[in-house]
């Protein structure tokens, strides 16, 4: 028996074993390979799987006898192929026999080399092709799958989903988004290392309940896995099972599935998983249902936005947005005196007629064409005022609305400012109307930009005050020069309670110095009542709806 001591050299060579019974083969290859590889030899089966399990990081191919005595080369290689450790070693047989190579390709074999030996050249290419595969295999393998659960990450599972439906092009697909619906609570109450063992057993539960024949797994995101698998009627028993045995390791772990059922083969894998994660996004929040599914509804609110989206450059360059005017009052005196206006928004579209400002407004500032809608909005009320100083030498002040995404720009003064200059008006004649849910969002970085806004001369109202929940504890430290408040607070009758309310708010404008506005006043008692309890300024329908710029003139005119 040659001495199986492994001596390694530290040349950058690969590491080849030789096992063979015959001495002359194991001399042959060792001849052949030696100037290219470090060369192993065993002479059986056993001695050739001690050295295997010893160096199972180092070598990178086995030239297996399948003749051999003590453990015969087939049995070897099925030992070797069912070890996770030593799997992804390329095995290349030597044999006589054809009918052994098949069978020997079929237990996990990479390849083979008949006997008698062919050329040193044509062993050699074999060898080296046999070992490049096996590494760019693993290559693969270590980016194709997530190291926490073992299942696909993103980018490898929309392309093995695509290449499962390229050959099954007839077979009902369902496309599902699972989370964990409370993971960041999880997380604080667990802790990291627990999650990512929770994580690991739902990944598990997933694999129980849809096996691999049917499906394609994948782990997206830190708590959200994407399964694409054969329609069935229904998923919520394969969940609870799944929830039922992620229950016993961590408790109150609440899981949510989106689905889109039946899916549409003709648009892209990823849309698929799109409409998926649409029907999850519902169940955020939501203690009573642990499923959603993609339907019309959600489809059409889809295509309705997308369509928006596709429209908004033509409808800038078609002016199809209108600035209207809502007028404002002040109602100190004997009578109510025009004390300004609100600038607002409106969308005529030529086919989709008028559009609520509640539908693209939203979706404007998540997508971030807001910017380019409020320079839009900004530019025409400031042209208007400049227009109607000239036409009737009167200063009435307009404000704009500041949406929240605006407050993060570190550009916004500058902006407003050169926009003010462009149109030739003052700072002074143009009012920001910024929501209380912007203050308390992210309050130092919004305070700061807001006092910025002040110290160069605009004019700040904080909107639909009493919508936030926790100004109250900071609104003395907040930059305002006026309050308004939310219509919420007028939208129902007065009654004794309500009117306590709205005493407590405008007390609190007095303590601030700064003057009340009360929007959504529709009605004469509400208007008086405001009055009597010292609001200086409203507005709402009692007045004036929003309306044109040339009807709003008639108040210059008045």
């Amino acid at each position: 028996m040659e001495n199986s001591v492994v001596t390694f050299v530290e040349d950058g060579k690969r590491t080849i074993l030789v096992a063979d019974d015959e001495l002359i083969n194991r001399e042959i290859l060792s001849e052949m390979l030696k100037d290219e590889y470090n060369v192993l030899t065993a002479e059986d089966g056993e001695e050739a799987y001690e050295i295997v399990k010893n160096n199972s990081t180092t070598i990178s191919l086995i030239l297996l006898d399948l003749i051999m005595p003590r453990m015969g080369g087939l049995e070897l290689l099925s030992l070797i192929k069912n070890k996770d450790k030593l799997s992804g070693i390329p095995v290349i047989v030597l044999t006589t026999d054809q009918e052994s190579e098949v069978v020997s390709l079929n237990t996990g074999a990479s390849d083979f080399i008949p006997k008698p030996y062919p050329q040193p050249d044509v062993v050699k290419a074999r060898v080296r092709k046999s070992i490049e595969l096996s590494e760019e295999r693993q290559i693969i393998s270590g980016t194709q799958n997530d190291p926490m659960t073992g299942l696909f990450t993103g980018e490898y599972f929309y392309e093995y989903a695509e290449r499962f439906d390229k050959y099954h092009p007839d077979v009902q697909m369902d496309a599902i988004v699972l989370g964990i619906n409370n993971y960041q609570v999880v997380h604080e109450r667990y802790g990291k290392q627990k999650c990512i063992e929770l994580l690991h057993h739902i990944a598990d539960g997933i694999r129980s309940q849809y096996p691999e024949n049917e499906c394609i797994l994948c782990h997206k995101d830190v708590d959200v896995f994407f399964i694409y698998c054969h329609h069935i009627d229904s998923h919520e028993g394969r969940l609870q099972k799944i929830a039922e045995a992620v229950n016993l390791e961590c408790s109150g772990i609440r899981m949510a599935m989106g689905i889109y059922s039946c899916v549409d083969k003709n648009i892209d894998i990823s849309k698929r998983f799109v409409r998926a994660r649409l029907a999850y996004d519902k169940l955020q929040g939501n203690y009573h249902n642990e499923t959603a599914y993609f339907d019309d509804d959600i489809l059409n609110k889809i295509l309705f936005e997308e369509r928006l989206c596709g429209d908004f450059q033509k409808a800038i360059k078609e002016e199809q947005f209108k600035v209207f005017f809502q007028p404002k009052f002040g109602i100190t005196g004997d009578e109510p005196q025009i004390a300004g206006a609100e600038a607002l928004v409106r969308w005529f579209h030529p086919e989709l007629n008028l559009i609520s400002p509640g539908l693209f407004i939203p979706l404007f500032e998540s997508n971030g064409l807001i910017y380019k809608l409020d320079d839009y909005i900004w530019h025409k009320t400031c042209a208007q005022i400049r227009k109607w100083r000239e036409q009737y030498d009167r200063k009435i002040p307009v404000s704009v609305n500041i949406s929240r995404v605006e407050m993060h720009d570190p550009n916004l003064s500058n902006r407003l400012i050169r926009i003010v200059e462009e149109n030739g008006i003052e700072i002074s004649d143009l009012h920001l109307e910024i929501t209380e849910s912007a203050y308390v969002s992210d309050s130092s970085v919004i305070i700061e930009r807001v006092e910025d806004l002040r110290r160069k001369g605009f004019f700040i109202e904080m909107d639909d005050f009493g919508s936030g929940y926790s100004s109250l504890n900071m609104i003395g430290d907040l930059p305002i020069d006026a309050l308004k408040l939310d219509m919420q607070f007028l939208r129902n009758a007065f009654n004794k309670r309500n009117m306590k309310i709205i005493d407590i708010v405008l007390e609190i404008a007095r303590c601030l110095e700064v003057p009340a506005i009360a929007e959504g006043v529709e009605t004469e008692e509400q208007y008086l009542k405001l009055k009597e309890s010292g609001c200086a300024i409203i507005q709402g329908y009692y007045f004036s709806k929003p309306i044109p710029a040339d009807e709003f003139e008639k108040y210059y005119k008045d």
